[in-house]
């Protein structure tokens, strides 16, 4: 694993199956974050965003650092919460660290999700450390976020390295319609 404290990090966990939903809250504190709210769907996931948003206090926290979402749940899906936090009017937070759960990991699948702006997309069944390693991915190597006409999410271009002090990759594309923005 890695040696960073999570004890001040707010997780929320968005699964439709309590057994699932169980084994990631039981894996995150193993881990030790700190704060971790679990709800069934991305309705409820909306809600209790827009709640911290406005009173963190009766939410019980200050912020949410990262979701980690399954994909399909009823009525409202993880795509469809992707979608409204990187994309709605209403989202506080557009930057928030994003990674998707799911069965299904068809390269299609993965592919729809990228172009929604997930940070990671990892597949059940998984491991402890799978689910570490994803975590750990989004903490030490953030990635800018790019605006264009039809898209806003993390840019797609890896690094290997942790971004250090200025950011060092190059922009391929020299074009108004792109804006990289840092959060």
């Amino acid at each position: 694993m890695n040696n960073i404290d999570l004890s001040r990090m707010c997780v929320l966990v968005v699964e439709d199956s309590q057994f699932i939903r169980s084994l990631i809250v039981n894996s995150l504190r193993v881990m030790g974050v700190g704060s971790i709210k679990s709800v069934d769907d991305g309705a409820e996931a909306i809600e209790f965003i827009k709640l911290v948003d406005s009173n963190p206090m009766k939410a019980g926290m200050m912020s949410i650092d990262i979701v980690i979402s399954d994909w399909e749940m009823s009525p409202v899906n993880g795509m469809m919460l992707l979608r409204w936090i990187r994309r709605h009017k209403e989202s506080p937070e557009r930057f928030l660290p994003f990674i998707m759960l799911t069965g299904y990991s068809e390269p299609q699948r993965v592919e729809d999700a990228r172009a929604m702006g997930v940070n990671e997309f990892m597949s059940k069944p998984f491991t402890v450390n799978a689910l570490a390693d994803k975590l750990f991915s989004v903490i030490n190597r953030p990635r800018q976020f790019v605006h264009t006409a039809s898209y806003f999410g993390p840019d797609r271009r890896r690094q290997d390295v942790p971004i250090q002090g200025e950011d060092r990759r190059k922009l391929t594309l020299k074009s108004p319609e792109v804006e990289v923005v840092n959060a």
